[in-house]
């Protein structure tokens, strides 16, 4: 089966991304798998097929890097509404996108110049003060279920090796989680490493783990701002908005296709 694809990438968070608007291509979890595997394959952190929707604009079906269906992925998301834009696919009203994924609405808007906002669902499960392999760690569940460590050094951090344990930690994450660790740089802004669930290793960007992170720091006080500059390992900067209540919050940050082509898999 050949199927043709574009690379796009999310703050340095980097998907495969099909139309799939005619319901033809079905991939196993195998053949997912395979072409995010880096060096054999095309290589992304995840890939999404973009399918019609009887309400929205369409419907992102966000795939991880281990070939199963993943929770939300900010980043995903943003990089769906780009490519939508790019093939034609309508937008509700002006530069306003309306999507599901999950069983979820979400709405965005393609700003210009690569750049793509998205409003993210409420955070819930605030866990506070869990001692997690000598760490005081927090948690929320922004789409994605996010562990939050704070740390003054974020550079000296073993993201994977202590990331991949606390992910395991099913005992107090029932379905694994997403491990972010902060450092906060101003009152207003924050640096951030993850290592996400799904792709077993450190991202060079996370969309939910960001907002998680921003609501987090925020809701501890460790930041007085409801909006929050986020520093990702790639070097780009996410923008997290949100109101009082965390009731609106909103992600944004460049989006852009890296390349397109074509593979053949069996």
């Amino acid at each position: 089966m050949k199927i043709t694809f574009s690379k796009l990438s999310g703050a340095g968070n980097d998907f495969i991304v099909i139309d799939n608007r005619s319901r033809s291509i079905h991939l196993s979890p195998l053949q997912i798998q395979k072409l995010c595997t880096r060096r054999t394959g095309i290589g992304a952190d995840g890939l999404i097929l973009i399918e019609p929707s009887a309400a929205y604009s369409f419907s992102m079906q966000y795939h991880n890097a281990d070939g199963f269906p993943g929770s939300m992925c900010g980043n995903g998301g943003r990089c769906a509404l780009y490519f939508a834009s790019t093939i034609g696919i309508p937008a509700a009203s002006g530069n306003t996108y309306t999507f599901e994924a999950n069983g979820n609405r979400y709405d965005g808007w393609v700003l210009g110049a690569e750049r793509v906002k998205l409003k993210m669902l409420p955070p819930r499960d605030f866990r506070d003060n869990l001692a997690l392999e000598g760490w005081c760690c927090y948690a929320v569940n922004t789409g994605s279920p996010h562990a939050i460590i704070y740390t003054s050094n974020l550079d000296a951090v073993n993201v994977h090796e202590i990331g991949k344990s606390i992910r395991h930690k099913t005992d107090i994450f029932p379905g694994g989680t997403n491990v972010n660790f902060i450092e906060i740089t101003s009152p207003h802004s924050l640096a951030l490493r993850t290592f996400e669930r799904g792709v077993e290793e450190e991202t060079l960007a996370c969309g939910t783990g960001a907002v998680a992170s921003a609501i987090m720091s925020y809701r501890l006080g460790k930041i007085n701002s409801t909006t929050v500059q986020i520093t990702v390992k790639s070097g780009d900067t996410l923008h997290v908005e949100f109101s009082e209540d965390m009731q609106d919050i909103f992600l944004a940050g460049p989006a852009k296709i890296i390349y397109e082509g074509s593979i053949t898999i069996d």
